[in-house]
């Protein structure tokens, strides 16, 4: 409720531009940058001939900004080259993350040739285990003909 015949902020009226005053006013701006585009074309050669004070200073400084001299790393405007100027053959500096990604994939690639080689560690214990397996399955398949000789041996006095 509302104190002491105030209204609130809130649920005012809605004001609404009226197109033909748009219009107008993008009209008078074209024609103000048209007006202001060929009298900085006629200033321009006065620009030249100023002292090289005025092109240093390139935005005006209010307040206290004008009297102390910053020097802010992030104010200061980005110079852009122009394509003729990029040397294309120059090696490209290569971010942390890419040096980490290809050290990562030299060493990598480098243990897996050492790994082929069994020069490894895991290399050895593998080989270790294959040996082991191999002997296993020969003393397996020695056992197998044993048995499957008896048994003929056996059909063999079985069948006289």
């Amino acid at each position: 409720m509302p104190r002491g015949g105030k209204k609130g902020h809130k649920g005012r009226g809605k004001q609404f531009s009226n197109p033909e005053e748009i219009d107008r006013q993008m009209r008078a701006q074209r024609e103000l940058e048209e007006n202001g585009g060929a009298e900085k074309e006629g200033s321009s050669e006065s620009e030249e001939e100023s002292s090289s004070d005025d092109e240093s200073e390139v935005r005006k400084r209010s307040g206290v900004e004008g009297l102390i001299e910053i020097e802010n790393p992030n104010r200061a405007a980005q110079k852009s080259k122009k394509v003729a100027e990029i040397d294309v053959s120059a090696p490209r500096e290569l971010s942390r993350r890419e040096r980490e990604e290809i050290e990562k994939q030299k060493s990598k690639e480098r243990y897996m040739k050492l790994h082929l080689e069994g020069k490894t560690e895991q290399a050895r214990a593998d080989l270790a285990r294959l040996a082991i397996i191999k002997k296993q399955r020969e003393e397996a398949a020695k056992k197998r003909e044993e048995l499957r000789k008896e048994k003929e041996a056996e059909e063999a006095k079985a069948k006289r």
